[in-house]
Parts: structure tokens; sequence; C-alpha cells
């Protein structure tokens, strides 16, 4: 049985499983157009290849919706909700999300760069397939989120507060940890495991044998030991 390290006394424990969405969605009603609103309020709706580049859906609530193959280029959502909801296939560069509330969420095959999710709530979701780069996710609290055959490049955890949080089959690259707090973060799956900061914020997760040995370099700075070969 895999187990976690307790960062000081007290016995290991095993590593409590990330709870993933369960999302079944209503019928659903082909959306209307017109644009987003803030504080729009979106009930049952399929978005299908909609550009909302540039749009502004400040605070915006959707729920029980799809967003399938939509662009999000510069699209402004602070502070927006998306509850029990499924985003397929969507993409865009600098996304604004900070702030915002995903709770019972599918992200699946996004193409996502810059996403701006500073000091988010994300409850419940599964970001599946696809590759975001630069996510920002400073100071936002996970708990469990699964991470699933994705890439995410040069992820920023700084601050953020993980709980019950899987990488699974996901390229973790040149992320930051730095002053992050985890709990029960399950990294084994992480192919590759690259820190560019905060190993010292790994208490609470459990890795693999074989990335202790990748990361060994790292960690070795991190506590000032010189490693130099037998002369």
């Amino acid at each position: 049985m895999a187990r976690r390290a307790t960062g000081g006394s007290g016995t290991a424990a095993a590593v409590r499983a990330a709870r993933r969405p369960e999302v079944r969605l209503p019928a659903l009603e082909p959306y209307g157009g017109g644009g987003l609103e803030p504080d729009g309020d979106y009930d049952g709706l399929e978005f299908l290849d909609t550009d909302f580049a540039g749009q502004d859906g400040a605070g915006a609530r959707f729920m029980d919706c799809a967003l399938r193959g939509c662009a999000l280029d510069e699209t402004s959502l602070p502070r927006a909700r998306l509850l029990d909801s499924v985003l397929t296939g969507v993409r865009g560069v600098g996304t604004d999300l900070a702030e915002a509330t995903l709770r019972d969420v599918e992200l699946v095959d996004a193409r996502l760069g810059g996403t701006q999710l500073h000091g988010a709530v994300l409850e419940r979701v599964l970001i599946r397939g696809g590759k975001i780069d630069y996510l920002n996710l400073r100071r936002s609290r996970l708990k469990d989120v699964v991470f699933e055959g994705c890439v995410l490049v040069e992820p920023d955890f700084g601050g953020a507060r993980l709980e019950r949080v899987a990488f699974v089959d996901c390229a973790l690259k040149d992320a930051d940890l730095s002053a992050a707090t985890l709990t029960d973060v399950d990294l084994r799956g992480a192919a590759p495991l690259e820190l560019s900061r905060g190993v010292d914020r790994l208490a609470g997760s459990v890795i693999s044998p074989a990335q202790l040995l990748d990361l060994a370099p790292v960690l070795a700075a991190e506590l000032g030991v010189r490693v130099l070969a037998e002369e």
C-alpha cells in the first residue's frame, strides 16, 4: 500500500484518493447567442463552437451546461461559477477565471495558455487530456481534483492549498509549488515530474521511488548538499 510522509512525528497513513465529479447533464437547450453578460445566468445550455473571445462574463453562473469547442481567448470570467458542467475541446489564450468557483466540472481536451485561476476554488474537478501552458493557480484552493492524461507546462501553484489532488498519466513540467500546502496529493502518475520551485513543500504528497531519484539533485540543492564524485 502506498504511504505518505507525515512531515514529522506520527504514523504514516494511506493517501486518500481524490473524489471525481459525477456530472449528469439534463437535456440541454442550444445557446441562442447574443454574447456573454456580466453576472449572467446560464442554466441547462449547450454552447457549441461559440466564440467568446474578448467577451465579459464577470460573475456569470453556468449551471448544468456543456461548452464544446468554444473559443475563450481573452475571455473575462473573474468570479464566475461553473457548476455541474462539462467543457470539451475549449481553447484560448489569456482566459481570466480569477477567483472563480469550479464545482463538479469536467474539462476535457482543452488547449489553453496563460489561464488565470488565481484565488479560485476547485472542488471535484477532472481535467483530462489536452495541454495547458502557464496555468496560474496561485493562492487557489483545490480539493478532490484529478489531472489525467494532460500536459501542464509551468503551472504555478504558489501559495495554493491542495487536498486530495491526483496526477494520473500527466506531464508536470517546471511546476512552482512555492509556499503551497499539500495534503494527500498523489504525484506518482506524473511523468515527468519537474519542479522549478517549492521542492520543500512536498510534505503531504506521495511520489514513487523513481521520482525520488529524479528529484535527488533538486532535493540536494535545497538542503545545501554538494554531491561530488569520489577522487
